[in-house]
């Protein structure tokens, strides 16, 4: 099974104790684009290709420099790994901090807690030990709590 995309910001993160933060609906606001899921066919494609254009959510943004001084940051997205670039110049932007990317592997149709539960196993493969998790659905802050990591839930609307 596949463990995600990751792509490490300007320099390696060694192993050890990381802060793990969702994209959308944390740092990213992306109720602007909600309307690709709406009706019984979602347009994933258009949804996740239309990030480029969210504003930022000022508070995450915050949260994570904070969080950023005393510990790593990996942010973890169901976003697709093609869209690295695009996610990276966004971050960039918006003056994100942040260590590591992990995405979704190209290909992998699976819910996001799945794919997070996915990367997840990936990140403690290699040596990584995820202190918390930030997220904004609800499934996945589950996923994590099932998985032995504590978890703060940020309220985005997207979820009901």
């Amino acid at each position: 099974m596949p463990t995600g995309h990751r792509v490490e910001n300007k320099k390696p993160l060694p192993p050890g104790e990381v802060v793990l933060v969702d994209v959308d609906g944390v740092l990213s606001d992306a109720s602007g684009r909600q309307y690709h899921l709406d009706g019984p066919k979602k347009d994933w494609l258009s949804f996740f290709e239309a990030s480029a254009d969210d504003p930022p959510i000022m508070e995450g943004v915050r949260l994570v420099a904070q969080l950023a001084a005393k510990h790593p940051v990996v942010l973890v997205t169901a976003r697709p790994g093609r869209l690295a670039d695009l996610t990276i110049n966004w971050m960039e932007r918006h003056g994100v901090r942040w260590d590591l990317l992990a995405m979704r592997t190209d290909g992998d149709h699976g819910a996001s807690f799945e794919v997070k539960r996915r990367i997840l196993a990936g990140l403690r493969a290699d040596g990584y030990q995820p202190m918390l998790a930030i997220d904004d659905e609800a499934k996945n802050l589950a996923m994590y709590r099932s998985e032995g990591v504590p978890t703060v839930y940020v309220h985005s609307g997207y979820y009901q």
